[in-house]
């Protein structure tokens, strides 16, 4: 692992009801939300770009083991916008535009149907563009959105948008008999990959080199959030992210926190 803070720090949390359905409760992870984490694949890990989850392999950032679908919904989506790109935008284009989904995976135990991810193809997810292809290295579906002038959103497969944004549901149930529906919002840590994910030779959210994005979180991923939370609770989150930051974080985000030479004096919370 390379220039990450330990696992497990401290992290301050915010709940709120959805102004826009008072059964279901948000809860935020402000460390992470007004943490300066930005996405830095794309420029040379000699300037500080992404060095990849395999060194070896720095060029391909994430893009490894390809991505699950959320649903067939999700997946007939994708299907839908491969028909935009040509061989001369997709690197695989040739022999994989017809196969696009890897679905001999066995289910997990108590899932009713077998997982479906992105096809993986000499070592990484069948939509990224290697190093050397014209269009640069990165997702073919991603250069698509650029190109089409559209948010990528609308492009890639529901968990390659979302990352590293972790959304979770439950239901806890109350003391009182009531049960609530709480939307978890936080960081896509390594522990999220499952075990997997400490095999990394590197994860972003966790490393100071990543942490170095011109506004917080809540702000650049703006339009993630409103499409995971609907525009109500997005604003009231917003709202309460915009406070706390005015306020001063009690637990801030290791990799974001300043050093202390730089450190502002302590405010009153």
């Amino acid at each position: 692992m390379t220039d990450e803070v330990p696992a497990d720090f401290d992290r301050e949390w915010v709940e709120f009801f959805d102004p826009a359905d008072s059964d279901t409760m948000v809860r935020a992870d402000l460390t992470w939300l007004l943490s300066r984490w930005g996405c830095i694949f794309g420029r040379h890990p000699d300037q500080g770009g992404c060095p990849g989850i395999e060194k070896s392999r720095p060029a391909d950032g994430c893009c490894l083991h390809g991505a699950f679908y959320t649903d067939e919904a999700d997946i007939r989506r994708t299907r839908e916008i491969v028909k935009k790109l040509t061989p001369e935008t997709w690197q695989l284009h040739r022999k994989w535009k017809h196969t696009i989904v890897d679905d001999t995976l066995e289910n997990d135990e108590g899932e009713e149907e077998p997982a479906k991810k992105t096809a993986v193809v000499d070592g990484a997810c069948v939509f990224h563009n290697r190093e050397g292809f014209p269009t640069g290295a990165g997702c073919a579906l991603h250069q698509q959105a650029m190109r089409d002038g559209v948010h990528p959103m609308e492009y890639k497969p529901e968990v390659c948008w979302q990352l590293p944004v972790k959304r979770d549901f439950k239901t806890e149930h109350r003391a009182d008999g009531t049960d609530v529906s709480v939307t978890l919002i936080t960081e896509f840590d390594r522990a999220s990959w499952g075990p997997g994910g400490h095999d990394f030779d590197w994860w972003c959210t966790g490393s100071p080199l990543a942490h170095t994005a011109s506004e917080p979180v809540y702000l650049s991923y703006a339009v993630e959030l409103t499409e995971l939370l609907g525009a109500a609770a997005y604003e009231k989150l917003a709202d309460l992210c915009a406070e706390r930051e005015r306020r001063g974080l009690v637990a801030p985000h290791p990799a974001s926190t300043p050093s202390p030479e730089r450190l502002p004096a302590p405010r009153r919370i």
